[in-house]
C-alpha cells in the first residue's frame, strides 16, 4: 500500500514535471522564436508645407487637428504686392509687344522699298525686329512668372491628411521654402515594428499581421509589405579611415532589431489612427495564417 502512495507521488511530481518543462518549453518558444513584438509604432509621413513665395500672411484657413484634401487652401500670403507686379508685368508685355508691332512695320516697309532702300537699313530694320521678338519673349516669361507667383500665394495641401501643432497666425512673416505648417499624410500610414534579428527568419513579405493598439480593444490585420535592408552600425566611430568596432564578449550578445513595414488591411470602424500610438504586432507564419483562415 507505501508502495502504491509513493508510486503515484512519484507519477504526480513527473506529471507536474514534464507540464511545467513543456510550458516553460512552450513559452520559451513564444518569446524567443515566434515573430511578434510588442515594440512596434503607428507612423505616417508629415509633409512641411512651406510657401513658394514671401511676405506676410494674410489669412489662415484651417485649425489644429483638421482633416483636409489635397489641393485644399491652407493660408494666404498677401496678395497686392504680386497683383501689383503682376499689373507691371503686363504693361511691359503690352510695350513691348507695340515696339515688336513697329518694327515689323518698319522691316516690312524697307522690303517693299526694294533697291532704295540701302543693304544696312533693310539689316537694321531686321536687327530691331529680332530683338524686339526677344523683348517680347523675356516680357512674357516675366509675366508667366508673375502670375505664377501670385497664384503660389495660396498654399495648397499636397497630400490628405490632418493639420498638426499649427502655430500659423495672420500678420506672421513667412519666407519661401522656409516650412510652416505640419501636414501627416492620412495615406501614408503603417505600422512599423521592429523585430530581433533572430526572428526575421520566420518573416516573409506578404505575410498576415495581426496588430493590437496600446489602450484599444479593436484587432487590426496588415500583411509585411517590406523588411529594412540596413539598421545604424551604432559601435562605428568616425575620424579613421579604417572601422573602429568596440569589442563585444561572445556571452553578452544582444540581438539588434530590425524595422520591419506593416500595411494596414483592415481596421475597424471608431479606431483611432494616431501617428506614434504604441502597438504589439504578430506576424502570422503561413500555415498559421491558414489554419486561421480556415477556422473564421
Amino acid at each position: 500500500m507505501n508502495a502504491l502512495k509513493l508510486i503515484g507521488r512519484v507519477a504526480v511530481t513527473l506529471i507536474f514535471v514534464v507540464a511545467a518543462v513543456y510550458v516553460g518549453r512552450q513559452l520559451w518558444g513564444h518569446y524567443m522564436d515566434e515573430p511578434w513584438t510588442r515594440d512596434a509604432r503607428l507612423r505616417a509621413d508629415v509633409v512641411g508645407i512651406a510657401p513658394d513665395v514671401s511676405g506676410l500672411v494674410s489669412e489662415v484657413l484651417v485649425k489644429d487637428n483638421q482633416a483636409v484634401k489635397k489641393g485644399d487652401v491652407l493660408f494666404r500670403v498677401d496678395r497686392d504686392r504680386f497683383a501689383i507686379a503682376l499689373e507691371q508685368a503686363d504693361a511691359a508685355l503690352a510695350s513691348s509687344q507695340a515696339a515688336l508691332d513697329q518694327a515689323r512695320r518698319e522691316s516690312q516697309r524697307q522690303a517693299r522699298l526694294g533697291d532704295a532702300a540701302s543693304l544696312q537699313q533693310k539689316e537694321q530694320a531686321q536687327t530691331t525686329e529680332q530683338q524686339d521678338e526677344a523683348a517680347v519673349r523675356q516680357a512674357t516669361a516675366n509675366r508667366e512668372l508673375t502670375q505664377l507667383n501670385l497664384d503660389r500665394s495660396e498654399v495648397r495641401a499636397t497630400v490628405n491628411g490632418t493639420i498638426s501643432n499649427l502655430s500659423l497666425r495672420p500678420g506672421d512673416y513667412v519666407s519661401a521654402g522656409t516650412a510652416k505648417v505640419a501636414l501627416i499624410d492620412s495615406d501614408s500610414l503603417r505600422v512599423e515594428g521592429y523585430f530581433e534579428e533572430t526572428k526575421l527568419p520566420r518573416i516573409h513579405v506578404g505575410d498576415e499581421v495581426h496588430i493590437h493598439l496600446m489602450g484599444q480593444a479593436e484587432k487590426l490585420t496588415g500583411h509585411v509589405e517590406s523588411i529594412a535592408y540596413g539598421i545604424e552600425d551604432r559601435e562605428r566611430t568616425s575620424g579613421s579611415l579604417l572601422a573602429n568596432i568596440t569589442p563585444t564578449f561572445s556571452w553578452v550578445r544582444l540581438a539588434q532589431r530590425v524595422p520591419v513595414r506593416i500595411a494596414l488591411d483592415k481596421v475597424p470602424d471608431g479606431t483611432k489612427l494616431i501617428a506614434g500610438l504604441t502597438a504589439t504586432v504578430e506576424v502570422q507564419e503561413q500555415g498559421q495564417a491558414k489554419i486561421a483562415s480556415a477556422a473564421e
